[in-house]
This record gives structure tokens, sequence and C-alpha cells, in this order.
């Protein structure tokens, strides 16, 4: 439903039918996926379930790596996103939708840009996985319905880039990876191997 919502055509829908409402979408759909996120974590808290996994141990310290990471690239994503356009406040103060979260379009590979091309989606993803000490079945499921939702919207957000976007968007595609920063370590490798 979730990304059903945040499609491009469900966005061009929205936009050609209620041009004068749409800089309320982002802010809607935002309200929208909290309500409907409680249910999940709700349900993670009342189903009584066995440990499938425990961060313990020797096991705190990738843990804690996990989510300095997060930490890292949420402070990074912010230095370029503007948490007012994530919410959907900016849009609507100013009349206009905006497909970046950002009023300025900055595709610049540098800081954790330079990394991943969704730095707050990476973050997340971390963050699901390192956020509790132990996972039991049910946070197990919950963390994987998570994990694909977050990963089906980064394919969403990208196709609505590239329509925007394209070859300035295109360009940064073949320089930066999506969420995993492989082109960062191969180029890395590179280097090293050759210097």
């Amino acid at each position: 439903m979730h990304s059903f919502l945040i499609s491009s055509s469900m966005t061009g829908y929205m936009k050609s039918r209620f041009p004068s409402h749409i800089s309320w979408y982002r802010f809607f759909y935002n309200s929208f996926s909290l309500i409907t996120l409680i249910v999940p974590l709700y349900c993670m808290t009342i189903i009584e379930s066995e440990p499938v996994f425990r961060w313990e141990g020797a096991m705190q310290l990738p843990r804690f790596t996990l989510l300095l990471l997060a930490f890292i690239l949420f402070r990074g994503g912010s230095s370029r996103y503007d948490l007012g356009f994530f919410l959907g406040i900016k849009q609507f103060k100013a009349g206009k939708a905006n497909t970046l979260l950002s009023d300025k379009e900055m595709f610049m590979p540098t800081g954790v840009f330079g990394l991943v091309r969704h730095p707050w989606y990476a973050g997340s993803l971390l963050l699901v996985w390192s956020g509790l000490t132990v996972y039991t079945a049910a946070a197990m499921v919950t963390a994987s319905i998570l994990s694909i939702y977050l990963v089906m919207g980064t394919f969403l957000e990208e196709r609505k880039i590239l329509v925007e976007y394209d070859e300035k968007y295109r360009n940064y595609q073949k320089n930066v990876s999506m969420l995993f920063p492989w082109k960062w370590l191969i180029n890395r490798l590179k280097s090293f191997r050759s210097g």
C-alpha cells in the first residue's frame, strides 16, 4: 500500500486530479505511513515468541558499529536533506510538491552521498537490524517486512527522481551505489592496488 501511494503513477494522478492540493501529499503520505507502522510494531510487542538472535557478548561490537554507521548516514544525509521537506511541511507552506528532500537539486558524490545515493534509507536498514538487543521471531518478521518496505521505497524513489532529472541523475547513479557502497569500495581497492 505504501509503495503504491508513493509510486510515480499515483503521484502523477494526484498532481493531475488535485493540482491545488498536491503540496499536502507528502504530509498525508508520512502521516499514513506512521499510523500503519504502529500496527506491526504493536504486534511485535504483544506476540510472545522465542529469541532467534541476540546481540550479546562479542556481538555487541558489530551491533554498535552498525548503530554508529546508521548515525553517520542520518547525520550526513541531514547535511543535504531538509527535514521540513521530508515531513511534508515545507511543501504545503510553499504550495508545491518536491521530488527531492531539498529545494536544490544536488547530485554531487560528496560526504555520505559519495558512498550511497540514499543515506537515510541505508541508515534505516542498519537501524532495523541493530536497534534491538534481542530479536524474537516476531521481531525478525517485523524487521524483514520493514526491510522490504525500505528497499521497495528506495527503488520507487529512484524511478521518480529519474523521471524528473533523467541524465543528471543517471550520471550520479553510475558513480554512486544505491544502498551499499559497492562502487566506493571497488574504487578504494583499485586506488590501493595502483598506489
